[in-house]
């Protein structure tokens, strides 16, 4: 049975689009022209693959078992087109690496500046996500490196820890105890905490699960705390004085060096999350993507 490429590439776009409308946008195609495209494909498949709702489009069953198979078939049409483009030298070629993006506050910035200038050749595409999203990019091809937070256990990827992200506890400047040298976490009971929002049925982002786990630790488990989807607004926020929060120090710097948050001196809240450099583990490694994970590799462990 052969099956269009075109057919398979309008499926991919309805899943990661959430619906047909959205598909035939990102496309370029008519809506009815995006509806042919899966009738025929369901035809030569035997099963229905969407159940349409309100608003988008559900996967059924066999849409489910379609999707893995859908999604290798492109990566692997991707590994052939860099395998051609290798053919030019290791000095040229495309690289797209995904990145948690508040990863951006780091020296990872400065390392990916000099890799550019050092391959003027190479176009080097940067995307931002969750540290979920950034494996489903790396795993479905959409990106050839991906740096996250911890490792990711999937058997199609590799994962290895490239270098070690500190997290600070911050509080207000006006904080009743912004300026004590030492703080014992029971001064901290009823406190509010400001964190990241859990997606439904996902993992834990790591930052969440330190600030969960450290309160824990310090017998405040039952502290209230306030999800704000938001790094930039969770900052603002304690400098606001409406809670604490337990930060990257890399992405407050600035605002504890300008005084704008004040580091809290609770040794037991500190903590410190792996950053993890992953790729498909039967991908193309064209030149420039092994030069690009050498600079990677060897980006400093601790900060």
């Amino acid at each position: 049975m052969a099956v269009e490429l075109d057919h398979v590439r309008a499926f991919l776009a309805i899943v990661r689009r959430g619906g047909f409308t959205r598909a035939s946008t990102s496309l370029h195609l008519s809506q009815p022209a995006i509806s042919r495209r899966i009738r025929l494909l369901e035809r030569q498949l035997g099963a229905a693959l969407f159940e349409r709702v309100h608003g988008g489009a559900l996967l059924t069953d066999a849409g489910r078992a379609f999707l893995p198979h859908a999604e290798a078939l492109f990566a692997s049409m991707r590994d052939g087109m860099d395998a051609v483009e290798a053919l030019r030298g290791t000095s040229r070629g495309n690289v797209t690496l995904a990145i948690v993006g508040t990863l951006a506050s780091t020296s990872l910035t400065e390392r990916l500046r000099r890799f550019r200038d050092a391959h003027p050749g190479v176009d080097l595409r940067i995307q931002t996500a969750l540290s979920a999203e950034v494996s489903d990019l790396v795993r479905r091809g959409d990106a050839t490196l991906g740096l996250r937070y911890e490792l990711d256990p999937h058997p199609d990827l590799v994962a290895s820890r490239v270098h070690d992200e500190p997290m600070v506890p911050v509080c207000s400047p006006y904080h009743r105890l912004a300026t004590a040298r030492r703080v014992e976490p029971a001064a901290l009971a009823g406190e509010q905490w400001l964190a990241f929002p859990a997606r439904p049925g996902a993992v834990r982002e790591p930052y969440s699960a330190a600030l969960e786990d450290r309160l824990a630790g310090c017998g405040l488990a039952a502290s209230t705390i306030v999800r704000i989807d938001s790094l930039t607004a969770q900052k603002r926020m304690v400098e606001a004085g409406f809670g604490l929060a337990l930060l990257p120090a890399s992405s407050c710097r600035e605002e504890l060096r300008s005084g704008a948050l004040r580091e809290l001196g609770v040794a037991a809240l500190h903590a410190t999350i792996p950053v993890a450099l992953i790729h498909r583990r039967h991908a193309f490694q064209s030149g420039a993507m092994r030069a690009l994970m050498a600079m990677l590799v060897a980006w400093p462990r601790k900060p």
